[in-house]
């Protein structure tokens, strides 16, 4: 596996036979790394998952998954959604879910958030409930991307049902967990091998480093790892 942040809560995820964009926020986002394209990031792509409808989260999705042909997954709301601007590849599902697309498994969780897009006159189209992804692959680490969330006790549940092994958690405070409740999340939920944190340093009100979450996560912070944006990394697999 191979995952590459673009800042914000943008990541790809490459393996055999699938290359996978969650939430892929490019065009606006403050830390997509200068010199690399759209296009670039869409290259070969077969996979578009999305956690909720907020803008900063639905990003390129809809023109990406219109010029490839890449299958998006998301909410019921969502997916009706993008169908209805030209989307023809649509994988529809709800929380509880767990369908096998191929190359993968996906699941969604509950995520403790609000899920909308904007139209041009500022109004909000409602875009059902806001999510987390479980992106399970053969030969592959289970990975948890919590979505925009707060902490909630039913964590412990999706740790017993997935065992995800590659946490990839927001911290970024004000709209998600801060650091502190974040850094409790990973450490009373979940035995994650590998954690990234995501959601911060994106726009002024958010927290602009992982540092207090790095300090809270303890004798944890061994798995933290701060991705470089544009910079792939490949998570260890026991």
């Amino acid at each position: 596996m191979k995952l590459t942040w673009y800042g914000h809560s943008a990541f790809k995820m490459e393996i055999a036979n699938a290359s996978i964009l969650i939430d892929p926020f490019l065009t606006g986002n403050p830390v997509f790394p200068d010199g690399l394209t759209v296009e670039q990031v869409a290259e070969g792509v077969t996979h578009i998952l999305l956690t909720h409808g907020h803008d900063d989260h639905i990003g390129d999705s809809l023109d990406i998954a219109k010029k490839t042909g890449a299958q998006l997954t998301a909410n019921f709301e969502i997916c009706m959604w993008a169908a209805g601007k030209g989307v023809e590849n649509i994988n529809p599902m709800s929380s509880g879910g767990f369908v096998d697309v191929g190359p993968f498994k996906v699941g969604l969780t509950q995520a403790q958030h609000s899920s909308s897009s904007q139209t041009e006159g500022g109004l909000a189209v409602y875009l059902g409930n806001p999510n987390g992804l479980i992106i399970d692959a053969p030969n592959e680490p289970v990975v948890y991307h919590m979505g925009d969330t707060d902490i909630f006790g039913d964590m412990a549940l999706i740790n017993e049902i997935y065992q995800p092994k590659v946490g990839i958690v927001p911290i970024g405070d004000r709209f998600t967990m801060g650091a502190k409740a974040a850094a409790l999340a990973c450490k009373r939920f979940f035995d994650f091998d590998t954690v990234v944190p995501c959601h911060f340093g994106t726009f002024p009100i958010l927290d602009q480093t992982p540092d207090a979450f790095v300090a809270a996560m303890e004798a944890g912070s061994s798995k933290v790892r701060i991705l470089e944006p544009g910079v792939p990394f490949r998570p260890a697999h026991g």
